[in-house]
């Protein structure tokens, strides 16, 4: 993988050094590093933007700039190379994604765990603009073709529709209901999409080309994030949304402190106090998140998790650069000229995001409760209109749903043992293969007994190395402020953190599927840290001795993630295999 674009000041020289941020990290309790970035309190005047000597002839608006992006990430697209590297290794490892994602995507022809729901309501909004009703027992005919059995009656449904949306186009234009491929095909080039976003936020993130491809390749061979790309659930779409947020953040931060350079310099070089700051403008990348969030929010309510904390999170980079580029009250700057308009870009944006999505409920009058409020007087919130009233009571009901679901399942699984995949969810294991014996199952599969397994469980090298890189990022974020470390697990927050407080509901391993990027990088996050930054001229041969076999180690490491997703590839697809082979990859009993 390339090397160029990377962040030469990741990390200091020398043995025992924090890594360098690139950017600002949050401020240090320890005053004694001022290369790292940030607000550093021993810093001069000059460093903290003050008017400096006139034989400093550097302008004010390149320092502060230097300051807030740092070198790495303003050497990254800085030659058309970099550039070309850039893309070409994202969309190599895109590629990868989209094959593992697309081949055989129809397989198997069969409704799939809760497919049974979301497939079926996917096409009901095609055909109705709402759920509706699909009689007794409509699995078989569906899967033959036939829609016949599909009524006017409205059926309860407890998730919000954008996901199904997302199911119903693909179905549109991947040739109907007749091929489970269609039935599949959003959620797979949305998984396939999702690898070419984190590999390009990484590289953003990271300042690094290789460790951009790396994450990307990390995503295209996680299991989660493959059975998801070939299964049409809701989750995938909440965390392709949410990941696509992110982006947009990560380039919004990039674009806020280039227009922050430029103004404090601009004042700064006129002579003039920074005072409070300048304000940095209208910012249509976080409107592009707040789109998003919204979107994410409408696939499952989980992803109000993601708009608080992506929230706060983009807030506290405004404050961390208004500091480094010496605003004195920055927190006070930071609450009226940031945070403020950060809540009402979003929050609104979302919210009004999240209303437009039901306007195929609104547009029918067979929805679920659509004239609850005509039919209840009287009742309700009456400060609303009658559609926005019945809306609202169906949301009272949908979630009672959810605060109540106890439902014993077989498959359910605490979210404590999710981070290190303790109890995967099995999709797909079909008697009819199980059971082929004799000359059928030689057939089959070659040997005396076969399986044929959907297994959501993720790539074990990524979990359980991204399990210890969590612990690695937490340190480095509390003892280091590096910004890095936060943005990597601030997904990891709002994807897995909330689901404590439901450890009592019937919940599932497969809800890792909306943070799973997030561990990508984490992990990844460590690795850089690993590797280091190229060692300088001053650096002994020993130095760079270890710097080289480091890069061994990791390369090995990534090798093996690589082997051992192909290796899994068989039971996260659906393949029909020997007995032997299906349980040769059960490595855990609880996996069974």
């Amino acid at each position: 993988m390339p090397t160029d674009g990377d962040d030469t000041e990741r990390q200091p020289t020398g043995q025992g050094t924090p890594p360098h941020a690139g950017a600002d990290t949050l401020p240090s309790p320890t005053p004694d590093r001022p290369d790292q970035g940030g607000d550093d309190p021993t810093a001069t005047d000059a460093d903290r933007g003050a008017p400096q000597p006139a034989e400093d002839p550097e302008p004010h608006g390149q320092r502060l700039l230097r300051r807030l992006l740092g070198a790495g990430t303003l050497a990254l697209d800085a030659t058309p190379r970099a550039r070309l590297h850039g893309w070409l290794w994202a969309l190599g490892v895109t590629a990868l994604a989209g094959f593992l994602r697309l081949w055989n995507l129809e397989r198997p022809h069969k409704l799939v765990f809760d497919e049974t729901y979301y497939v079926k309501d996917a096409y009901s909004l095609l055909m109705r603009g709402y759920e509706a009703s699909w009689g007794e027992e409509p699995n078989a005919r569906f899967e033959a073709g036939d829609t016949s059995m599909l009524g006017t009656d409205p059926a309860y449904v407890v998730h919000p529709p954008v996901g199904k949306w997302m199911i119903a186009l693909g179905i549109r234009l991947g040739g109907g209901v007749e091929s489970s491929a269609a039935w599949r095909l959003a959620a797979a080039v949305c998984g396939t999409l999702a690898v070419l976003m984190i590999a390009r936020i990484a590289r953003r993130l990271f300042a690094s080309t290789a460790l951009g491809t790396t994450a990307g390749l990390f995503l295209a061979l996680d299991g989660q994030a493959i059975v998801h790309s070939r299964v049409s659930l809701l989750d995938p779409f909440l965390m392709f949304f949410a990941l696509a947020a992110f982006g947009c953040l990560i380039l919004d931060r990039e674009q806020a402190r280039r227009r922050l350079a430029a103004r404090a310099g601009a004042l700064l070089d006129a002579g003039g106090p920074l005072r409070w700051g300048p304000g940095l403008g209208f910012r249509w990348w976080r409107l592009a998140a707040g789109v998003l969030l919204g979107l994410a929010i409408g696939t499952k309510w989980s992803g109000l998790y993601f708009l608080a904390v992506f929230g706060l999170l983009t807030v506290l980079w405004d404050a961390t650069a208004r500091r480094t580029a010496g605003v004195r009250p920055w927190v006070r700057a930071t609450l009226v000229k940031d945070a403020v308009v950060a809540f009402l870009v979003m929050v609104p944006t979302a919210a009004l995001t999240y209303l437009a999505s039901w306007a195929g409920w609104f547009a029918t009058d067979n929805g679920w409760d659509r004239h609850w409020a005509e039919n209840n007087p009287g009742q309700g919130v009456q400060w609303l209109p009658p559609a926005l009233r019945s809306l609202w009571s169906y949301h009272q009901g949908m979630w009672r749903f959810h605060s109540d679901l106890d439902t014993p399942h077989s498959y359910a699984a605490g979210p404590l043992g999710w981070i290190v995949q303790w109890r995967p969810t099995s999709y797909h294991y079909p008697q009819e293969v199980s059971g082929l014996t004799g000359d059928a199952a030689q057939q089959a599969c070659g040997a005396a007994s076969c399986s044929q397994a959907i297994v959501a469980v993720g790539n074990p090298l990524i979990w359980w190395a991204g399990t210890a890189a969590i612990l690695v990022a937490l340190f480095w974020l509390v003892r280091y402020r590096d910004w890095r470390a936060g943005a990597a697990l601030s997904g990891i927050v709002a994807g897995w953190l909330p689901w404590f407080v439901y450890s009592e509901r019937t919940i599932f391993t497969f809800y890792t599927i909306a943070f799973v990027p997030w561990v990508v990088l984490t992990l990844v996050y460590v690795l850089g840290l690993l590797v280091g930054p190229p060692v300088g001229d001053d650096g002994t041969a020993r130095d760079r001795r270890a710097r080289r076999w480091t890069i061994i180690a990791v390369g090995v490491f990534v090798a093996l993630v690589v082997a051992v997703g192909l290796f899994f590839y068989p039971v996260w697809a659906a393949f029909v295999i020997p007995y032997d082979q299906w349980h040769l990859r059960m490595w855990l009993p609880t996996w069974i």
